[in-house]
């Protein structure tokens, strides 16, 4: 599916002819030649990550990469105390705009057969990470040729998206929002043809929350479940029981989902087994809902479990908010969309996925917008899956759409 060359990173072009030094349309024109010039850069960057993944937290040799490439840009970037992920700033003082990037895999075993695929048994970038640290790394390569920017950039190449409650948190903690008025993110989206940009006002991801209930029980014989406590009886209740009773106790409107993802108890048909264990998760597109999700699950399934006399221990792990696209942060989006082509702007809907982008969401303004990937011919791809793989002519259109953000600031 990926494509080859210099046109497939130069990307649609409908770039205005510049104007006086500083305008947004000079701005733009230095951007396009530097897409021109520097596309076999652009996706050779993004394919030698795709080669060398690496999972949340050992990011080490990926961080490496990305600072040496900023460097060699003329910029300084400074990393995280923990040695994976860094900030860089472009541009004048004053309130920045944010732009990030997510760097770390997934474990799961690429099976693409693509001459770069990833060379690590068991990860691979199967969900278009080492595309976006491509995209703002051609950025930033990118705005550092352009004098005279209207506002300041922090470019946030951020480790850890794909573990809960995600590295954000640790980029928060550096101060990576800090001086920040808005922040703005790109996510691969194959449902999207590459050339277009999809946008929406309000939530675009989902609360991601995690129920491991483990229970026991003294077990027994089949033949007698009324001298035992019937510990399988009870799973099933729960099984059953909370998914149907959240739906009657949460706003439907929310969005808001419950579903198990594995179980496991007994072995013998005829025995009544002493422990067991399911796991899930809760969603919801709704902040407010967020909050009140994990003392109304604990109130159903003590409820569901009273009556049974199996014990239980409910852990229940809060993951990251809901990404909510603020109005005016998606408005800059639309436009710096619009830029680049009049058919690249598309609706998007709310994903049920999580993002631990809504952490810097919970400092500042923003929006995320999904960056279409889909070569418009064959499967649609899903993410997280081992055959994923991406259109590289939509790295070009992440570059324009990011750079034309910090261009049309004023």
């Amino acid at each position: 599916m990926s494509t080859d060359g210099r046109a497939a990173a130069a990307g649609p072009d409908t770039t205005a002819s510049a104007d006086e030094p500083g305008s947004p349309a000079a701005g733009r024109a230095i951007v396009g030649a530097w897409l021109r010039d520097n596309a076999d850069d652009l996706i050779g960057w993004r394919r030698h990550l795709h080669t060398n993944p690496e999972l949340s937290r050992t990011e080490f040799a990926t961080t490496e990469f990305v600072e040496s490439w900023l460097v060699k840009a003329g910029l300084e970037p400074r990393k995280l105390p923990t040695g994976t992920g860094l900030l860089c700033d472009i541009g004048p003082a004053g309130p920045r705009i944010a732009l990030r990037a997510d760097m770390d895999a997934l474990p799961l075993q690429e099976y693409t057969g693509l001459p770069f695929a990833s060379t690590v048994p068991g990860v691979s970038h199967a969900c278009g990470h080492d595309a976006h640290t491509a995209i703002l790394l051609g950025v930033a390569s990118a705005l550092a040729e352009v004098p005279g920017l209207p506002v300041g950039v922090r470019l946030v190449f951020q480790h850890a998206e794909e573990v809960m409650p995600g590295g954000a948190i640790d980029m928060v903690a550096a101060g990576a929002m800090e001086g920040v008025s808005r922040t703005f993110a790109l996510h691969c989206d194959p449902r999207l043809e590459a050339g277009r940009v999809g946008v929406r006002v309000g939530a675009i991801t989902s609360a991601a929350d995690t129920v491991e209930l483990v229970l026991d029980s003294p077990g027994g014989h089949t033949s007698r479940p009324h001298l035992t406590s019937d510990l399988v009886y009870a799973i099933g209740t729960v099984i059953t029981g909370l998914p149907g009773l959240l739906s009657r106790r949460i706003d439907p409107r929310t969005s808001t989902v419950m579903v198990w993802g594995a179980v496991s108890a007994g072995k013998a048909p005829n025995a009544i087994p002493q422990t067991g264990m399911l796991t899930g998760t809760v969603r919801t597109g709704d902040h407010a809902t967020w909050s009140l999700l994990e003392p109304t699950v604990r109130e159903i399934v003590d409820g569901l479990l009273a009556p049974t006399g199996v014990r239980y221990q409910l852990n229940y792990k809060r993951g990251v908010p809901p990404v909510v696209n603020d109005e005016h942060a998606t408005r800059m989006f639309e436009d710096a969309i619009r830029a680049i082509g009049p058919d690249a702007l598309a609706d998007t809907p709310q994903s049920g996925g999580g993002e631990d982008f809504s952490w810097y969401l919970e400092q500042v303004p923003g929006a995320m917008a999904r960056l279409g990937v889909w070569s418009g011919h064959g499967d649609q791809l899903d993410l997280h899956q081992p055959t994923f793989d991406l259109d590289e002519r939509a790295l070009a259109v992440g570059v324009r759409v990011l750079t034309n953000l910090v261009l049309n600031a004023s």
